[in-house]
């Protein structure tokens, strides 16, 4: 229900979306789509692999990888971590659909 919505509201502001059921499904279409990707959402807890756990291996694919950190917790520690390791920001959950669409455009304009 969380990947219909959203997938929803990015289509309402305009946005493309390719949607992934878990963190390893993820990393299987940016592989074969990263030239089409232009910023990667991203939960916390995801089948499969954590948001970390994904996040550090879609850097390995491509280093200069815009990630939102979406988060229905506080930003604890592995969340720390993505900001450390370059997740270029996050949006607590629940938010409005003007807080969504300024965060993806801050995001995508870096």
């Amino acid at each position: 229900m969380i990947l219909t919505v959203g997938r929803e509201i990015c289509k309402a502001l305009g946005y493309s979306v390719i949607l992934a059921a878990s963190g390893k499904e993820a990393l299987k279409i940016y592989k074969e789509k990263k030239e089409e990707i232009n910023l990667v959402i991203l939960d916390m807890i995801m089948p499969e692999m954590n948001g970390l756990e994904t996040f550090l291996e879609l850097k390995k694919l491509n280093s200069d990888i815009k990630v939102l950190l979406s988060t229905g917790y506080s930003i604890d520690e592995k969340a720390q971590e993505m900001l450390r390791q370059g997740c270029k920001g996050y949006i607590l959950k629940l938010y409005s659909v003007i807080d969504f669409s300024h965060k993806l455009r801050e995001i995508l304009k870096l």
